[in-house]
């Protein structure tokens, strides 16, 4: 996904200036990273130089002035055929709560042979289990939050969406890591194999 793909869908709607773009944006993806002006008129910009909008006008109203854009036929175009792309799956799990597992049972493993303790390293071993209950308390804090969000009165359909989206990924974490919590002794066995 890019930028320009989300703002030529914002301009579906009709012409407008990168202000109202960015607002409409942070309104329609709540649970997103909020764009950043200077992100939302540079992208306009390559929109305008690659032929995917253009300027309809300015205006200033006595303040700073407002450079009105609108989607081009071929923006159309290229906005309908990324619509129309399926999204692959990841093909790699890069996800650092695995990361850290894996980690913490490979310096478990190391310190148990006595190579962790080189150099006056005398920090404990790490607890991957320790590490997972903890993980599994922030995911549960997140949910809590999330739930609150998307139930709160008058919380439109995009907040509700985007809390939706989270919560399922949140708790396909929760059931890896209940997952990977009952197999520790077995992955530790197995880094710990010479």
């Amino acid at each position: 996904m890019s930028t320009s793909h989300v703002l030529l869908g914002l301009l579906a709607a009709g012409p407008s200036h990168g202000y109202d773009l960015k607002r409409r944006h942070d309104e329609r993806f709540p649970q997103a990273r909020p764009l950043a002006y200077g992100q939302v008129y540079s992208t306009l910009q390559r929109m305008v130089r690659d032929g995917l909008a253009e300027v309809e006008g300015s205006e200033s109203d006595g303040g700073p002035e407002r450079t009105t854009y609108r989607r081009t036929e071929e923006g159309a175009r290229t906005l309908h055929r990324w619509l129309a792309e399926v999204a692959p799956p990841a093909p790699f799990v890069a996800n650092e709560i695995f990361t850290k597992v894996v980690v913490a049972l490979l310096s478990g493993a190391d310190r148990a042979g006595g190579a962790g303790r080189q150099g006056g390293d005398d920090a404990p071993a790490p607890d991957p289990a320790a590490y997972l209950h903890a993980q599994r308390a922030a995911h549960m804090a997140r949910m809590r939050e999330l739930t609150a969000v998307k139930t709160a009165p008058g919380a439109d359909l995009s907040t509700v969406l985007s809390a939706d989206y989270a919560l399922s990924h949140l708790d396909a974490d929760l059931r890896w890591m209940a997952d990977a919590a009952q197999r520790l002794d077995a992955l530790a066995q197995e880094v710990q194999a010479p």
